[in-house]
């Protein structure tokens, strides 16, 4: 299915993509999702704008100076700044655009007269999972413009390359969290039949990690930990530890971690630290490679995960009979 176009050969893959983001644009879904969104980013950006006087006076706050860093991170507490909502909003904009990739064009019949025609199946998964991708970078990037520009229109203050940069990490790091909830809504499109199932059971896992699985994790803890009073300084870190490490294997911890990281560079360490740690340490923004390497991991496992959940579908639905 290649054709030439002004002496360019498009693949069927472009044609498939070019066809999704159409039909994503025209879906009421996708224009209430860039709407809640919207709003979330202005309310965040107006008490940031609110705070920002006071945000950059304080000469005790090591990060005072990174002004745009700011405006991603202060608030007044009245609601949470914008990577804190994202933490909560990106998972329903992944399992909004995947929930019925799959199934629905299987119960409306499009599925089997599309794959008649000669596109692999990988094409056609590859197409639903980019198409989806590339309207949320375009989505976040030109929040993250916006808030750039209303950032020098008030303040007139040049954005420094680091903040740019890191602010690009945390563009890059939500796309990735997005795109871990997407493989996992398409995932659940190709198991299940009907698109109500696949939807609920992509917000019972969002629920799951968001809500139950500190409240699990808490009972799990404390049913083995011993007294406190009993515990020495070691003891108290290796518990602290274990706990964040069984954290971590919520996806929402690992989001949260990692934009905290690049949006705060005086953040040094993602653990508890001993007295001996500490001791000497200067309150100094880090640069930005060393602040990368700390989150690593976390970007190693959004990444991981992500691959995993897509192997998971391309392996399910090539063996899936699509004719009944």
């Amino acid at each position: 299915m290649q054709k030439s176009v002004s002496n360019r050969e498009v693949s069927p893959v472009q044609i498939l993509i070019g066809k999704e983001i159409g039909a994503h644009i025209r879906s009421w879904r996708f224009l209430i999702l860039v709407v809640l969104i919207g709003l979330t980013f202005v309310a965040s950006m107006y008490v940031s704008f609110s705070n920002l006087r006071s945000a950059v006076a304080n000469m005790q706050d090591p990060d005072q100076k990174f002004v745009y860093l700011k405006l991603l991170t202060t608030t007044d507490n009245s609601i949470p700044p914008f990577h804190v909502f994202l933490n909560f909003l990106a998972p329903l904009l992944g399992i909004s655009l995947g929930f019925d990739a799959i199934n629905t064009e299987q119960n409306n019949g499009t599925l089997t007269r599309l794959l008649a025609q000669p596109i692999y199946r990988d094409n056609l998964l590859l197409s639903k999972f980019i198409s989806s991708l590339l309207l949320i970078s375009t989505l976040f990037l030109s929040l993250v413009l916006l808030m750039i520009g209303g950032g020098m229109l008030a303040t007139g203050v040049r954005i420094e390359v680091q903040e740019l940069v890191r602010i690009f990490g945390f563009l890059v790091i939500s796309t990735l969290y997005v795109s871990l909830w997407l493989s996992i809504s398409i995932l659940l499109s190709v198991r299940f039949r009907q698109a109500a199932t696949s939807a609920l059971v992509a917000i019972g896992i969002w629920l799951f990690f968001t809500v139950f699985y500190p409240i699990v994790v808490n009972l799990v803890i404390r049913s083995f930990l011993p007294s406190p009073r009993m515990l020495s300084e070691a003891d108290i870190v290796y518990y602290n530890e274990l706990i964040n490490s069984v954290m971590r294997l919520s996806p929402g911890q690992l989001y949260a971690d990692a934009v905290t990281t690049l949006l705060m560079p005086s953040v040094r360490s993602l653990g508890p630290l001993t007295m001996e740690q500490t001791l000497g340490a200067i309150p100094a923004p880090l640069p930005f490679k060393e602040s990368l390497m700390i989150v690593w991991p976390q970007i190693s496992g959004l990444i991981a995960a992500t691959c995993l959940c897509f192997a998971w579908t391309y392996s399910l639905f090539m063996r899936r009979e699509i004719r009944s």
